[in-house]
């Protein structure tokens, strides 16, 4: 049992690193230590605990982490500190290992936080609390919402897919998720909580159902029933999940955004196989036609990996000819980083360090024309807008239906409204577009 008085009005710091899905996480373990008593310490307070949710998707995100955990523990050295997350999960010892660190908590423990502060003395030996993540099969919901007007509600965690250059698999286990039933419940107390916009979010969303024998469209559809004013949008789905009866009832939807977000990862068909991705780049390309042939407006967010064991120039050179083909809207483009214990560290030919960057430099470019020519085909249409909170300098920033950002005189009355506009030309320095009263 819970002792209150240990915990009634505890400061308590929080620094998430990562994907959404962590935000998400984040937020839920930060209503358990507020129904508990704890209150989120404020700028420039000193902690009485810090809770560092981290990320391990590269050798970057790890040393993001470490850079985060140094930091407060300088300042909140009198803090027990709880690390979490990816990282927490697949290399344990060497955060135990670090200064300041009382709790390590892997995957399957995060959740259950309170019982473990409730047992832990501040300054004793380090505790590593970690389930093997082969035996994790339960689902914790989650849902939050970021500074602006979004909410991310995580609908599915884990993967089976096991590609060759990712841990994701080890850090999150399984593809597992809630029921159609108690997802919908959690996005109802979303909407009651002021959300206008939810973001169904995910490790592999497109594989919602697995653990529950239900499917993704059938999430979609009875979600889009609703009749509350709000916007959904799915946060990232495989291509080979991504059906064609999912594109076409999202162009006749009622609530479900002209917006995808696809991974394609490489485009050549050979660094695919290498990868182990479960499609090819003609797939890949008949599922850009297919939103464009039902929703010509609608907005293609791409993932693109570059500079992968076997990424010769040759294939390289290759999958840029093929990107550039595809109408799509932006490149989200990462440098690819060794991963310990990955299948792809099998594969001889390697790539440097200097032409990984290169390769990225010439992606982005390419993302940033293609972006320019998808906002430029925009100007003059009408649409809504979802207006944010943030400021840039006395305007206020949204987002259209497809994903376009806009900017307007700031009008308080009209945060978090939904407002029908026509999209101008750019703004001075062309990150959004002005709107036409």
């Amino acid at each position: 049992m819970i002792d209150d008085s240990l915990f009634n009005n505890k400061k308590v710091a929080y620094h998430t690193l990562g994907c959404k899905l962590n935000f998400a996480e984040t937020s839920a373990i930060g209503k358990q230590l507020s129904d508990e008593g704890f209150v989120k310490a404020r700028a420039g307070e000193e902690a009485d605990v810090c809770i560092i949710n981290t990320c391990s998707v590269t050798d970057t995100a790890d040393h993001k982490c470490r850079q985060a955990i140094n930091r407060l523990n300088r300042q909140h050295p009198n803090a027990i500190m709880v690390v979490t997350g990816c990282y927490a999960q697949l290399k344990p010892d060497e955060i135990a290992s670090m200064e300041g660190v009382d709790l390590v908590l892997g995957a399957n423990e995060k959740f259950s936080i309170l019982d473990y502060l409730n047992n832990t003395e501040l300054n004793k030996n380090t505790e590593v609390h970690r389930t093997e993540i082969s035996k994790v099969k339960d689902f914790k919901p989650s849902c939050s919402r970021d500074d602006r007007t979004r909410f991310f509600l995580k609908v599915q965690d884990g993967c089976d897919y096991f590609c060759t250059y990712c841990t994701i698999p080890f850090a999150r286990g399984r593809s597992r998720n809630a029921t159609i039933a108690e997802t919908v419940d959690m996005a109802k107390q979303a909407i009651a909580e002021g959300a206008k916009e939810i973001v169904l979010s995910g490790v592999n969303t497109g594989d919602f159902g697995k653990s529950t024998d239900e499917n993704f469209f059938d999430l979609v559809k009875v979600l889009d029933a609703l009749p509350d004013e709000v916007r959904f949008r799915i946060s990232s789905i495989e291509p080979n999940l991504l059906t064609d009866e999912l594109i076409e009832f999202v162009s006749k939807s009622n609530h479900f955004m002209p917006h995808f977000h696809i991974p394609l990862q490489s485009g050549s068909n050979e660094v695919l196989r290498l990868m182990k991705r479960r499609y090819t780049t003609e797939l890949f390309a008949q599922k850009v036609s297919t939103i464009k042939k039902f929703i010509p407006d609608a907005f293609i967010g791409v993932d693109v990996i570059v500079g992968v064991r076997g990424e010769t120039d040759e294939l390289f050179e290759h999958a840029i000819g093929f990107i550039e083909s595809l109408d799509v809207s932006q490149l989200h483009v990462f440098s690819y980083s060794e991963r310990a214990g990955t299948k792809m560290l099998e594969i001889e030919h390697k790539v440097s360090t200097t032409e990984r960057k290169r390769r990225s430099e010439i992606l982005h470019i390419l993302s940033d024309k293609k972006t320019k020519m998808f906002y430029e085909s925009q100007m003059g249409k009408t649409t809504q807008v979802l207006w944010e909170s943030r400021h840039n300098g006395d305007f206020m920033v949204g987002f259209s239906n497809n994903y376009v950002k806009a900017e307007r005189p700031f009008d308080k009355s009209l945060v978090n409204t939904i407002q029908t506009i026509t999209l101008g030309d750019w703004k001075e320095e062309k990150t959004a577009l002005e709107i036409n009263s």
